[in-house]
């Protein structure tokens, strides 16, 4: 893949913020009219509580028939602070780790995070988008910002997610009667894009496959490399 190096991820916390701003300038949040879509990764990260070890994990799919072809894991530290709203600056070394280590470009990423629909516009699948130059969107599963109203029980029903009388994302009922996910173009993508992307991809659950599945193998990455560490001896 050809990640961009825009910027450092060992700054200080102005220094983040003007990093946001910057970036958020640089968005496309519309459909590129030459997509084809073949390949879709769904990407994500984990790390066990007070841990500065951080592992992630893409997994690659066909797209439509959402069968897996590749997966690539990675494990850094963290060298950035918990901050509400600068979730990149301390999740991003790895995933881009991780996608590193792909022998196939995906043609969208989703990611379990925010898109747009973010304090500054900025969230994880906008921010990750930009630096792995794809269209990206943001499948998160519970609320970072903004207001709407009451979602249909029936898989497919959504409403508007809205900032201040301006539409910034989607949520979206998957299944029946299930808590609805919060969707988000990240980049390179509209929202009506973005909700029927995550709506085709979903099989059964609340997460669609990309999701889903790097949810399942990140856990499974971190749960396998703290059986296989070192024991400190009595």
């Amino acid at each position: 893949m050809k990640i961009k190096e825009l910027h450092p991820f060992n700054v200080t916390y102005q220094a983040a913020l003007a990093i946001q701003a910057s970036l958020r300038e640089k968005l496309t949040i519309e459909d590129d009219p030459g997509l084809r879509l073949r390949l879709i990764a769904g990407a994500d990260v984990s790390y066990a509580r007070n841990s500065d070890l951080f592992f992630a994990a893409v997994v690659l799919h066909t797209y439509p028939e959402m069968e897996i072809v590749e997966t690539a894991y990675a494990a850094l530290k963290s060298v950035f602070p918990y901050i509400p709203g600068l979730l990149t600056f301390r999740e991003g070394p790895a995933l881009i780790a991780a996608f590193a280590k792909l022998h196939r470009a995906p043609d969208l990423v989703i990611f379990d995070g925010q898109g747009i629909a973010h304090p500054r516009g900025l969230g994880l699948a906008s921010h990750m988008g930009l630096l792995l130059n794809v269209p990206a969107i943001g499948c998160a599963k519970s609320r970072l910002f903004g207001i709407h109203g009451p979602v249909g029980e029936n898989a497919g029903d959504n409403v508007p997610l809205t900032d201040d009388g301006r539409v910034i994302g989607a949520v979206v009922r998957t299944k029946r009667r299930i808590k609805p996910v919060f969707v988000s173009p990240g980049q390179g993508i509209g929202l009506e894009k973005s909700v029927e992307v995550v709506l085709s991809c979903c099989r059964g659950y609340r997460l669609p496959e990309p999701v889903r599945n790097a949810h399942l193998a990140v856990n499974r990455y971190r749960q396998s490399q703290a059986a296989a560490a070192p024991t400190s001896s009595p």
